[in-house]
């Protein structure tokens, strides 16, 4: 017997506090109260626990094709920068990717820019290019400063007329 337990053998001297005592209605259902409620609890962990587990896996394949989409960007460029600029497009389920970096050797952002759409699975480490558009230096990716819009790009209209 453990030497916590009081003299009436339930664990605390002269029994529960009175807030943590079971209500006369609980004791008189039985445990099929106490089994509901233990039901609920093991069906709010699971949903926990799926949460998560598809929360992980999706963070894990995200962070996977963007490595992708960097080493498609050197690629294509035959630039080995760095500081490149990842844009994700977080509103939808699309894996639409958009790689920003410097054309020329230079600061972030301080040299004509050229934008790479990424979309589709990686493969073999890369994700197919599906068109682009250039920045000039010194500004965000915002429509309105795009130019030479090419690929599917010019025909979804992401540059000004």
């Amino acid at each position: 017997m453990s030497s916590a337990a009081g003299p009436t053998g339930r664990g605390l001297p002269g029994g529960a506090p009175g807030w943590l005592r079971r209500p006369a209605a609980r004791l008189a259902a039985g445990g099929r109260l106490g089994l509901l409620e233990a039901s609920v609890l093991v069906l709010a962990g699971l949903l926990l626990a799926t949460a998560t587990v598809n929360d992980l896996v999706r963070q894990t394949h995200v962070n996977h094709r963007l490595t992708a989409d960097l080493r498609t960007w050197r690629a294509y460029t035959r630039h080995d920068y760095r500081n490149l600029n990842i844009n994700q497009d977080v509103r939808g389920q699309s894996t639409r990717d958009v790689v920003c970096g410097n054309t020329a050797p230079g600061a972030p952002k301080a040299r004509v820019q050229l934008c790479l759409q990424m979309m589709g699975p990686v493969r073999s480490g890369r994700r197919s290019v599906s068109g682009g558009w250039y920045l000039p230096p010194r500004v965000e990716n915002v429509r309105r400063y795009r130019y030479a819009c090419f690929g599917p790009a010019a025909a979804e209209h992401r540059c000004p007329p």
